[in-house]
């Protein structure tokens, strides 16, 4: 059953309070006739952390779908009269959305969404727990695991019990001693009075103490009876408190715990993560420290009773040692488990460059770990070292495999956050040391670890724990070249990595699928959007080089294919390639991006197909397959002047980052005037208007010299001419080529391709090398810049010379 069918249910009382949750910030209409949506985006929800500003773009992605959704679900209501108001309310609530949440602050929304759930899901199990009822499992945005929180209750409950059965043990046994006293008065005064002369007067005391003894010694025996049977309760009581508590403690360890560090290092590819589920963890983990504790200390009680008294059941098995070292087991299991890394330090490692890290102990505040501060001292380890570290749970004094500066720190506990931790802020490899290389292999594909070590002592001294825990893989660099192909090796581990594997053993093969989720992972983690089963199916035809192919569900791809052996007719990899479409697009192009007015993953053939019926003018922008993080221009020109089919494709010669870091591409598609249309019929101004570098005013000279206005330019082109902003920009000249080179042609933005003449292009031939001028010269010039140059050359239309050209080739700067 639903949660808002559950909610539904509730007396009204508790229905009020579930009424008054909702207000015009999130209307309770907007809950009810989309519960199933909602409840069926719990996981998103929950996924998304209203206090991490890295997660804005999910938080609109996911605003974005209610939006739509609630605008459809009115939009389904339109034909019916009876739920007229209910449309009304929702398209009010969709524009309330839209206008407030969605372009502004789509974390808020969430975060008001996550606690009206919240409350929500606390009425609806405390009235379920008040009936009785089985609390329901559920993935709900909070409280995820209300079954622990219930299971530690219990536990609570079954100490409390235990703690006074203890308190009635040593009071019958305290009434044991006392009797058993009494008894032993009586004995040594009956062996007194028989050492004496028996007369009538001590016969019949002797009587007396013999009926006393007799009858304490029945006293006793039934005490002692008694004595033994609430020990072995106890015991049998201390042992299903320790057995529930291994099994809860194996689920928020080996579950809870695992499960973040797995999200943890899958937010190093771009999953959303959410950092305070470790807060959670903690308070979890804390619940276990102070049961086991107590129960610990509640067995030690036992023996130190049965010490006193040392009576046994004939054929009894004492049960308290094996308490007491199970018990033991389970508190250094998690004292050691819970030494953790909060902050992982960076998976590309450069070296001499700075880097921090975060160590935490869950468990350091409620053992009082804090008041003998521990110290964590950091090293760097070999996959080698690290495999032998697992296997025999200690490193050899001095070994690791690089020098690493600030490595110490000590435990501070913050009274505010209840958290024992040391952050490392100033870290810095200095030296590694590699392991040989076999056969293809690099030292990018070479993955070491960080090591954090401490030794403390807790309850006073009486247990010491030496911790320590690793880092996830970390590759080691020393030049900026090297990062691609290093962040292929850690990408490729973060998402393949088996639990309870060999470090750090990776698969070779993975099914596309798996491939697909973790390249659309990065790619929305660093430009905002993820990509569409087009794009996946246009890289999977790349990454296999087979484009023909339709379904790649079921195939597997290797990593010698993801990041080794070039592409087809290529000089780099798949991944070389992926990864600076990836940069460029984070870097220049991220906001049409978000848009979608970047078709990006699209083959040239195919863009010519799209583009080939589309009306002149019409372009699309597409990644390039030649050029590492290029992006090109491909659009329909129709040549009007001409009889016959004169209709053709033409494409930029590719755009990179360091094109775009001297003129944006929204300001070289305004200044390419033959641009109208973005694929498939929308003006460009609506596309990319938004993003247009405003003109200021022209400033004054600063030394002579004015500052110029860049522009884009295709001489020879029409409507080259049709610059009325800028008539007088210098534009370079290019060479002609013949039309038979190629289908469809290109235009060339080379500015190698200069030369000087004063000969006007021409545009008989379909294919030409134009430019696409990204002027590197100031504006307006005079002749006084150039006098040599200036003096010789004939009358020329000085607009159509390249004075940067001229100055590098043919004089030297006076």
């Amino acid at each position: 059953m639903s949660l808002w069918n559950r909610a539904q249910q509730l007396p009204p009382d508790a229905l009020r309070q579930v009424q008054n949750v909702y207000g015009d910030q999130f209307p309770i209409e907007v809950r009810h006739y989309l519960a199933g949506w909602i409840e069926d985006k719990m996981q998103q929800w929950n996924d998304i952390d209203p206090e991490n500003v890295a997660h804005s773009q999910f938080a609109h992605s996911l605003v974005s779908q209610l939006i739509q959704e609630m605008e459809n679900k009115a939009l389904s209501y339109s034909s019916n009269e009876d739920l007229f108001l209910v449309r009304i309310r929702l398209d009010e609530a969709a524009n309330l959305f839209k206008t407030r949440y969605l372009n502004n602050n789509p974390l808020a929304l969430v975060s008001i969404i996550r606690e009206c759930l919240k409350t929500e899901l606390h009425l609806v199990q405390q009235h379920e727990n008040m009936l009785g009822g089985v609390t329901h499992v559920t993935n709900m945005v909070v409280e995820p695991c209300a079954e622990i929180v219930s299971e530690l209750e219990i536990l609570h409950r079954c100490t409390r019990e235990t703690a006074d059965e203890l308190r009635h043990l040593e009071q019958e046994q305290e009434s044991f001693a006392l009797q058993y006293h009494d008894c032993a008065k009586i004995n040594a005064h009956l062996s007194h009075i028989q050492g004496q002369e028996r007369t009538a007067q001590n016969r019949e005391m002797e009587q007396n103490l013999r009926r006393r003894k007799e009858i304490g010694e029945q006293q006793l025996a039934q005490k002692v009876s008694g004595l033994l049977q609430r020990r072995m309760d106890l015991a049998e009581k201390h042992k299903a408190t320790i057995d529930r508590l291994n099994s809860l403690q194996q689920r928020i360890l080996d579950e809870e715990l695992i499960n973040w560090k797995r999200e943890q290092q899958m937010a190093g590819n771009g999953k959303p993560f959410t950092q305070n589920k470790l807060d959670q963890i903690q308070e979890w983990c804390e619940a276990l420290a102070e049961i086991i504790w107590l129960n610990r200390h509640q067995i030690k009680e036992c023996e130190r009773h049965q010490t006193k008294i040392p009576i046994a059941p004939p054929g009894g098995v004492d049960m308290l040692p094996t308490l007491n070292s199970h018990i033991t087991r389970l508190l250094s299991s998690l004292v050691t488990s819970t030494f953790i890394i909060e902050k992982q330090p960076p998976q590309v490692m450069k070296t001499n460059t700075r880097f921090t890290a975060t160590v935490r102990l869950l468990v350091g505040g409620k053992l009082n770990v804090n008041m003998t501060p521990p110290q964590v001292r950091v090293s760097i380890i070999s996959e080698a070292q690290a495999n032998a570290l697992l296997k025999n749970d200690q490193m050899n004094k001095g070994e690791q495999s690089g020098e690493i500066l600030n490595n110490t720190g000590t435990m501070e506990y913050h009274q505010g956050t209840r958290q024992l931790s040391v952050n490392f802020r100033n870290m810095q490899l200095r030296k590694i040391k590699r392991a040989e290389k076999k056969g293809t292999e690099s030292v990018m594909d070479e993955k070491f670890s960080l090591l954090f070590q401490s030794q403390f002592s807790v309850g006073g001294g009486e247990l010491v724990f030496q911790v320590w825990t690793l880092s996830l893989p970390v590759v080691v660099i020393v030049h900026g070249n090297q990062e691609p192909h290093a962040w292929a090796t850690v990408s490729w581990d973060n998402a393949f990595a088996e639990q309870g594997r060999i470090p750090f053993t990776v698969p070779e093969k993975v099914p596309w699928p798996q491939i697909a989720d973790m390249l659309d992972s990065k790619f929305k983690s660093a430009t905002g959007r993820g990509l569409t089963d087009d794009n996946l199916k246009f890289l999977a035809g790349k990454a296999f080089r087979s484009p023909q192919v339709q379904d790649f569900n079921n195939m597997y791809l290797s990593w010698s294919q993801f990041c080794k052996e070039p592409l087809t007719e290529r000089n780099f990899t798949f991944w070389e390639w992926f990864f600076a479409v990836m940069k460029v697009t984070r870097e220049h192009l991220r906001q049409p991006w978000n848009d979608g007015s970047i078709m990006g993953f699209v083959g040239r053939r195919q863009a010519e197909e799209m583009l080939k019926n589309s009306k002149s003018g019409t372009f699309l922008l597409r990644f390039s397959d030649s050029e590492l993080g290029g992006v090109t221009i491909a659009w329909m020109y129709e040549d009007t002047t001409k009889a016959g089919d004169q209709r053709d494709v033409f494409m930029l010669q590719p755009f990179t980052s360091k094109a775009f870091a001297i003129r944006p591409l929204a300001d070289v598609i305004a200044d390419l005037k033959y641009l109208l249309f973005l694929y498939p019929n929308i003006p460009k101004e609506q596309a990319f208007g938004k993003y247009y570098t405003p003109i200021g005013e022209q400033q004054p000279s600063i030394n002579g010299y004015v500052k110029p206005h860049l522009i884009t330019h295709v001489p020879g082109w029409p409507g080259a001419r049709s610059m009325d902003s800028y008539p007088n920009t210098p534009q370079p000249m290019y060479p002609m080529h013949d039309g038979g080179m190629g289908d469809p042609p290109s235009v060339s933005s080379n500015p190698s391709d200069c030369v000087s003449t004063d000969q006007k292009p021409s545009l008989d031939s379909p294919l030409f090398d134009a430019a696409n001028v990204l002027s590197e010269f100031p504006m307006p010039y005079n002749d006084t810049d150039y006098p040599d140059i200036l003096d010789n050359l004939p009358d020329t239309d000085f607009t159509d010379i390249n004075l940067d050209f001229l100055q590098t080739n043919f004089m030297k700067p006076q």
